[in-house]
């Protein structure tokens, strides 16, 4: 056997030790950023309490009488709200920007443990070429005493259990720097889409700042001027939903059972992230009260506080969007959305303070189409969703339809009664 076989030995056993210790050394730089980051964690913790705190204050608020003073104080504690969410949207962005960072740092140590393997591993292989051409014989030759043979036989053995631990040290740690590697990219698409939401915060915080200006102008503060101009809404609301009711109840459009998928559970998702129905499908204690001509609310109301994010309920393309504010004093849907999904079925969302798709638009299960808000006739914020037979619903011009309403220029869906189905019933 070469005298030299034994030096070698040792390198291999030392690249090992080395690996150790720079493994121990890159977790320093890591716990520092686990730090920082907890650090913000316990701020965004801060900021989640105070935001639930505006959301209590708003739905005892929408639970007490609309006056003027109300109105003007939810928008005050909206705006307090929305305020913290762009903070903590802000947090978040700190977070996950660490978060790359750290695992940037991971993938430079993972990279350079990779290439210390590969270093190892190849001057492992250059001498297991040389122990493949010595034979046995040579070892014995090379040998004055036989336990001196047996345990060069020995080195060999242990020599090539190293090396294949070199190999399988090597294939983890491709795998994870593969897998660190897939989570930093997931990582850097969910910054994009943080600093997106805080963009769109940004926008609705400043729509709702100008709602009030508006509001007090309109009012000139005065609860009297508020009175009068919610019963001028409800007045043409309802002048509004007698020509809908008149118009839909005479659509004569056959619904094929077949096109439509059977009632269960999980055939469409909820729209929003946290679920509270404040009015359900049908012949509610609402509907009863007089409100929808007698035809039954047309779909569900969730609880939603301005700049709530709104989800697609399925798989789809866009089918129509609009915005019946647009026409002054039509009061309607306000910002609406209209999804086509793949399964016969069809979902509108409306009342958004922010839509985010467009048209012809295709769209995924649980993807971000807008924010919720208070557009259009809304007693508070929410979001209406309704969900139809594809077959029979249809975007019309309202004033082609009657022009008694303000509102002959807006767009929005329509169905016979039969294409109006219950949305719990999918959900």
């Amino acid at each position: 056997m070469r005298r030299k076989n034994p030096h070698l030995f040792s390198f291999v056993w030392t690249a090992f030790f080395l690996l150790i210790i720079f493994s121990t050394s890159a977790y320093a730089s890591k716990e520092e950023l686990q730090t920082k980051i907890s650090e913000k964690g316990s701020e965004i913790d801060i900021l989640e309490k105070e935001i639930a705190g505006y959301q209590e204050q708003l739905t005892s608020i929408g639970a007490e009488k609309q006056t003027l003073q109300s109105a003007i104080k939810t928008l005050d504690i909206t705006v307090k709200k929305l305020s913290a969410d762009i903070q903590l949207t802000q947090k978040k962005i700190t977070v996950t920007e660490r978060t790359i960072e750290e695992l940037a740092s991971n993938i430079s140590a993972k990279s350079e443990q990779i290439e210390q393997n590969k270093d190892a591993l190849a001057d492992s292989v250059q001498l297991m070429r040389e122990i493949d051409d010595t034979s046995l014989l040579e070892i014995i030759l090379a040998n004055e005493r036989l336990s001196d043979v047996w345990n060069t036989v020995e080195s060999i053995r242990q020599f090539q259990s190293g090396v294949n631990q070199h190999v399988t040290v090597l294939k983890v740690l491709k795998k994870d720097f593969e897998d660190t590697k897939t989570t930093q990219e997931a990582e850097r698409k969910k910054l994009l889409s943080l600093k997106n939401t805080l963009s769109d915060q940004k926008i609705i915080v400043d729509q709702n700042r100008r709602e009030k200006d508006i509001l007090l102008k309109e009012t000139k503060n005065k609860e009297s001027n508020y009175t009068a101009l919610i019963n001028e809404k409800i007045a043409k609301r309802e002048a509004l939903e007698r020509e809908l009711a008149e118009y839909e109840s005479a659509l004569r459009i056959e619904i094929d059972p077949t096109s439509i998928p059977k009632a269960g559970k999980g055939v469409l998702a909820w729209p929003l992230k946290s679920i509270k129905i404040t009015q359900y499908f049908g012949n509610t204690e609402f509907a009863k009260s007089g409100a929808y001509n007698g035809q039954g609310h047309n779909g569900i109301d969730f609880r939603a506080s301005v700049g709530t994010e709104v989800f697609s309920a399925g798989n789809g393309i866009v089918t129509a969007t609009g915005n019946t504010d647009t026409i002054k004093g039509c009061y309607s849907y306000g910002k609406w959305v209209l999804i086509r999904h793949n399964t016969g079925l069809s979902t509108l969302y409306a009342h958004f303070s922010l839509i985010k798709v467009s048209p012809g638009q295709e769209v995924s299960t649980g993807e971000l189409i807008g924010y919720s808000g208070a557009t259009g006739y809304a007693t508070g914020p929410h979001l209406h969703f309704s969900v139809y037979a594809t077959q029979g619903v249809q975007i019309v011009r309202l004033g082609d339809i009657k022009t008694v309403t303000n509102c002959a220029n807006a767009r929005i869906p329509v169905a016979p009664l039969n294409a109006y189905l219950d949305p719990i019933q999918y959900l």
